[in-house]
């Protein structure tokens, strides 16, 4: 396991340590790291402690020698480096098996008892990240302080918040943000959508996709309107720029070179333990999708994963009896983990301690990156053992 610390910046106040648990599941820790500043906000006289979880980052791999970095597509995988990796997983399926989410609680159970400082100790975890963090605190109870869900995952047993029906959860997000007008100008503009002159110019020529991915960066999320005013008069020139400004928003993430997802990883755990429909089909998604306006890729690649999945354990579907005190941070456009989703499961929470609930209002999914100003006044002041603001509108970027 590889574990990074960021010292808190003056050691003299340090209250503690942090520590910060990436999503996927195949990010690596190195992910939350373009984002340094704004922890170091949300929690001041802490630690960082950014582990690299089972699968990913610098710990150990699923397909250690395709996913090494000297390997033809560095972490990645190159096109001929798929076939060895799954039929590796599939000749040790004890092996593969090993690399549950409840395995890599396990891990994050004892790096935390075993690493731990003086002064206080939080867990944070992000999308995946909090499903994991609750996994732990199931499996492996342990001492801490508080713990922070930033864009908590639905209850586990909840099937229609499933990754299989994560269109219908970005559909929702993107009508959301229209009014009656631009619904219909919308539906008009995709009726035409194969003669349109600019439909090259679209992304994988998918517009429903393209505007679904949009709905992560809430700058560009807030041009869709015009996007669509643009395209309704056959101007494409805000959509051409949101493609290229799409761009840079991603690679600011710093998800490339030997950063990028786990993807045999996520591939792993979405099939096994976050598909509630393990028979899904192509068509059915074609069915689901077909009046969309908004669709999201991940139901098309849990269909035949092929690749060896694991049963669900035990621990599945249920959650901690005992919780250190407790904030959930939420979008109410988080496209990714339902805002209804993450309310239903925090009020499940609360009978196994105290729980704090606080809105983002038009916030996106990973709150710390979408609307950085909410999220570190909350924390730092959950943190500090005050009550977070119950409801935050992120200012406007400068």
């Amino acid at each position: 396991m590889f574990v990074r610390r960021v010292p808190a910046a003056d050691h003299t106040k340090r209250r503690g340590e942090v520590w910060l648990i990436a999503g996927g599941p195949g990010e690596a820790g190195a992910s939350l790291s373009p984002l340094i500043s704004t922890y170091q906000r949300a929690f001041p006289g802490y630690d960082l402690v950014i582990p690299d979880h089972r699968g990913t980052g610098r710990s150990t791999r699923l397909c250690p020698e395709q996913e090494a970095p000297q390997s033809a597509d560095g972490v990645g995988l190159a096109g001929t480096e798929w076939g060895p990796c799954i039929g590796g997983l599939y000749a040790n399926v004890k092996r593969t098996q090993a690399f549950s989410i409840t395995e890599a609680a396990q891990d994050l159970a004892l790096l935390i008892r075993q690493q731990r400082r003086q002064g206080e100790v939080l867990l944070y975890g992000v999308s995946y990240g909090t499903q994991l963090a609750l996994r732990a605190l199931q499996v492996a109870p342990m001492s801490l302080d508080g713990l922070v869900l930033d864009g908590l995952v639905p209850p586990e047993a909840a099937a229609q918040w499933d990754l299989s029906h994560r269109t219908t959860v970005v559909d929702a997000v993107g009508r959301a943000l229209l009014d009656e007008p631009h619904l219909g100008a919308y539906r008009s503009v995709l009726a035409r959508i194969d003669t349109a002159a600019w439909r090259n110019q679209v992304p994988g020529k998918d517009l429903r996709r393209f505007l679904g991915t949009l709905l992560n960066f809430p700058a560009l999320r807030d041009r869709i309107p015009a996007i669509i005013d643009g395209l309704a008069r056959d101007d494409a020139t805000l959509l051409t720029a949101s493609v290229a400004d799409l761009q840079t928003a991603v690679a600011a993430l710093g998800q490339s070179g030997d950063n990028r997802p786990a993807l045999p990883l996520v591939m792993l755990i979405a099939a096994s333990e976050n598909n509630a429909r393990p028979a899904l089909t192509r068509d059915m998604v074609a069915a689901e999708a077909r009046d969309a306006l908004f669709v999201s890729p991940i139901p098309g690649l849990l269909v035949d994963a092929g690749l060896p999945t694991y049963p669900r354990d035990a621990w599945f579907g249920r959650s901690p009896t005992t919780l250190p005190r407790t904030l959930v941070i939420h979008g109410t456009l988080d496209p990714n983990t339902p805002y209804a989703g993450a309310q239903a499961h925090a009020a499940s929470l609360q009978a196994a301690g105290p729980v704090s609930f606080s809105t983002v209002e038009r916030g996106a999914h990973w709150l710390a990156f979408a609307a950085p100003q909410c999220f570190a006044g909350a924390v730092a002041a959950f943190a500090a053992h005050q009550t977070a603001d119950a409801r935050c509108i992120e200012p406007a970027a400068e």
